[in-house]
């Protein structure tokens, strides 16, 4: 059963439940086909590369927090400005928080869902 939806707000807080869940099927629904994400800064992934990294990423077990900022909508197109917290482990085992101020543009697909074409979560440094 598809969690997509097309109400940003109620988006973001799907996309938690399956981030936190390590649901990297249902996290993939969230893009589209072509969508960029950078979730080391500088590094953009696309297509099977970013769906990798982001499998290998769940299987440590995150756990994320993201509040929409800012949502500006035109036509097809969305722009959000989220604020996210990540708590995991890094390479060692040891405990990491990792945080940022996330720009992401959505696009209003074929099916009314919204899905992510630019993924940049570390998109505003503070």
């Amino acid at each position: 059963m598809s969690q997509l939806t097309d109400d940003l707000e109620k988006r973001t807080e799907l996309y938690v439940e399956a981030f936190n869940a390590g649901d990297a099927k249902a996290i993939e629904d969230f893009y589209t086909e072509e969508a960029v994400a950078v979730w080391e800064p500088g590094k953009p992934l696309t297509g099977q590369a970013r769906r990798d990294y982001q499998r290998e990423f769940l299987s440590h077990g995150p756990r994320m927090t993201a509040v929409p900022r800012q949502v500006f909508v035109t036509g097809d197109t969305a722009l959000m400005i989220v604020d996210w917290v990540i708590d995991t482990v890094d390479e060692t085992g040891a405990p990491e928080r990792m945080q940022g101020i996330g720009v992401d543009v959505l696009r209003l697909c074929e099916d009314n869902v919204w899905r992510y074409a630019v993924d940049d979560p570390f998109g505003q440094q503070d």
